[in-house]
């Protein structure tokens, strides 16, 4: 295997990862390789892979090429000998196969050699139907925009095998969790269990039926990586053009400019005033500042990034309409929507004129609430899911990233405004599909009265129809099934692509939609997040702050908790009441806030990250009993808050309209 003369140091080779962060913005890969700067996502990778399955898919990929020689214990420098060792014999196959030409270093999570032809597998914890999966867009126009991150890791891959190995015979896959796939045995996924150091362990009991059924697929991309490499652009270059700018960059530790705009809202290397003080670099400041030609002083006006669910920010940012104090009403041009209440549009213009006018009040339409209150029957229900989507099935038959519901809260409000913590559901059994137990139980809580019944946002709908499919998939008795069903459909709707159709009569109120339609709280800036709505209405409701402001959650005489005793929900801090997430036990120190942003998947229902997280690890990690004991604590407290928090809105909204 060829090798350059002049090797460069490990810390200056441009690897896979550092190439990803380059593709999307150049001066990231300056911001991540120097010390000083803020970097949100330092711990985020292994996360977002635990709670996905990244690391389970990964094993189970090996165990499809039985005699491979596994190089992913051992440092890079010892993987780059053992790897040239290896590839002098005429059939091999090799994981993490350690390559490295000059300044680019790849691990190719497999590599085959059969004589002189390679394939190159890169394994995604992903899912696709391989039978209506594409990568090119119609008529040849482009790539499908999900797949290109994923595509573009491969190609530098592929470019990094010929040049080091001098050759062209090259095949490239991506291995993938197949969605029409279905697991042969019970219990799979319990026998790939993560350990501490990242690596994950199979069990001995791993046998010959658990991999009957191949839930990963392998899928040819060796017609869109060609695309890439002669026909696309990034950054002003071709794509092996980029890859020696980046290279040469990094070696020489330079700062690439990269264009500021609607995707920087989502950097990573950014930072407070308050850090910067404490010595944190902003990558984020820097690059606004260079293009901007801004002073620290700039930055305390909300810019048009901020606007929520906003599309035209690069639009406006081409015309130099940076900051939402330089917008007019034409720039959003709101306009009235087909429900009752604000459209987003006219919500988008309302955030504007606030941040104009200085006006830090909420927008409040009580008469559009009161008209709604008035369609609502007590007993009130607020209930919250938190559900996975696991890599591998729990059970025979399930199929790779099939949902998993393991978790709800279930609030009560009666109509003399009694609050109670009515019902909690929590299944962490390692290995158990708990979703049947799940709809059960939730069964149980809501048929004893004809009460409305609230969900935040569209999950808890998606969710159930989700169930409703598996149900009639299963082998359950068939009474049993339709019994299930039926409660189903009675509080829920169908999706529109759903063979089977209904509307329940105790369909769910979607509070989220209320939020929308008839309150906007500056405090927000523009997140209609419950974790951010729930603190802006404590902060604006006497009613709350008096009421919460006693110990009287959980407390003899008070309101009944399941995991609180004596609790005291506002707390008053330089002025501002609290958030109360911020009151709760941390799951664990090393989940970033951001962690649902991290998880967000096209393929996935979205979730609480930190929820799922603290499943996953219960399921797939080796924990204490203690351990696991501590984190069944706080899911029960996290998903409490989370009906609680629903609870609040309402009281909030109904003292506001009895003028209390």
């Amino acid at each position: 295997m060829p090798q350059s003369s002049a090797v460069p140091q490990r810390s200056t080779l441009l690897t896979k990862s550092r190439f990803k962060r380059a593709l999307e913005c150049p001066t990231k890969l300056y911001y991540a390789e120097q010390p000083g700067y803020a970097n949100q996502s330092l711990e985020d990778d292994f996360l977002a892979e635990l709670a996905k399955g990244g690391h389970q898919v990964g094993a189970l990929a090996k165990c499809y090429f039985p005699g491979g020689e596994d190089l992913a214990g051992i440092s890079p420098e010892e993987a780059l000998v053992r790897t040239q060792e290896l590839l002098q014999r005429d059939q091999v196959t090799i994981f993490e196969a350690a390559i490295q030409h000059g300044q680019l270093l790849v691990r190719v999570d497999i590599l085959v050699k059969d004589a002189g032809r390679y394939q190159l597998i890169e394994v995604k914890a992903k899912s696709c139907d391989p039978l209506d999966l594409h990568f090119m867009k119609k008529r040849g126009e482009g790539i499908v925009k999900d797949w290109e991150p994923y595509l573009c890791d491969v190609a530098f891959q592929k470019v990094v095998l010929e040049k080091a190995l001098s050759t062209c015979n090259i095949d490239s896959y991506l291995m993938l969790a197949n969605k029409q796939a279905r697991a042969a045995t019970d219990g799979l996924n319990s026998k790939f269990r993560v350990a501490g150091d990242h690596s994950v362990i199979v069990s001995p009991e791993l046998s010959a039926e658990d991999l009957a059924s191949e839930l990963l697929v392998k899928v040819d991309v060796n017609e869109p990586l060609a695309y890439i490499r002669t026909m696309c652009e990034y950054h002003g270059h071709t794509f092996e053009g980029y890859i020696a700018t980046a290279a040469d960059a990094l070696q020489r530790s330079e700062r690439l400019r990269g264009c500021v705009g609607a995707h920087c809202k989502k950097c990573e290397f950014r930072c407070t005033l308050e850090d910067e003080a404490n010595g944190l670099q902003s990558g984020f400041r820097e690059c606004w500042k260079e293009a901007m030609g801004w002073q620290d002083q700039d930055f305390e006006d909300p810019l048009v990034l901020e606007i929520a669910n906003f599309r035209k920010a690069d639009k406006l940012l081409a015309q130099g309409k940076v900051k939402m104090i330089d917008l007019d009403e034409a720039d959003i041009s709101p306009a009235p929507g087909d429900k009752l209440g604000m459209s987003n549009s006219e919500r988008q213009w309302l955030q504007v004129q606030k941040v104009q006018q200085g006006d830090t009040s909420p927008e409040i339409d009580i008469d559009g609430l009161r008209a709604e209150m008035q369609g609502w029957t007590y007993p009130l229900h607020f209930i919250d899911f938190e559900t996975i989507t696991a890599a591998l099935p729990f059970t025979s038959g399930r199929r790779p990233y099939e949902g998993v519901a393991f978790q709800f809260s279930h609030h009560v409000v009666l109509e003399d405004g009694t609050v109670e913590h009515a019902h909690q559901f929590l299944d962490t059994e390692p290995g158990h599909f708990p979703s049947f137990d799940f709809i059960r139980a939730l069964k149980q809580a809501l048929e004893g009265d004809n009460g409305t019944i609230f969900r935040y946002a569209a999950h808890e709908n998606s969710f159930l129809n989700l169930i409703h499919s598996q149900l009639h998939d299963s082998d359950l008795p068939q009474e049993e099934v339709q019994e299930l069903c039926a409660f189903i459909e009675s509080i829920s709707h169908s999706k529109e692509d759903s063979e089977l159709t209904w509307n329940g009569a105790r369909d769910m109120v979607d509070l989220l939609e209320l939020v929308k339609r008839y309150a906007y709280y500056p405090q927000t800036r523009g997140s209609n997040s419950i974790k951010y709505v729930l603190p802006a209405v404590l902060n604006h409701s006497s009613f709350l702050q008096e009421k919460y402001g006693q110990p009287i959650y959980g407390a003899t005489g008070g309101i009944p908790s399941f995991n609180f005793q004596n609790w005291q929900w506002v707390q008053v801090e330089h002025g501002q009441v609290r958030d109360p997430y911020k009151l709760l036990p941390k799951m664990f120190e090393d989940v970033p806030e951001n962690i649902d942003e991290l998880l967000s998947e096209g393929d996935s229902l979205a979730n609480g990250g930190a929820a799922l997280t603290a499943y996953a690890r219960i399921q797939f990690t080796d924990l204490s009993s203690y351990e696991r004991g501590e984190l069944r604590a706080a899911l029960l407290k996290y998903c409490e808050l989370d009906t609680l928090a629903m609870v609040m809105i309402y009281e909030a909204w109904q003292a506001q309209a009895n003028n209390r």
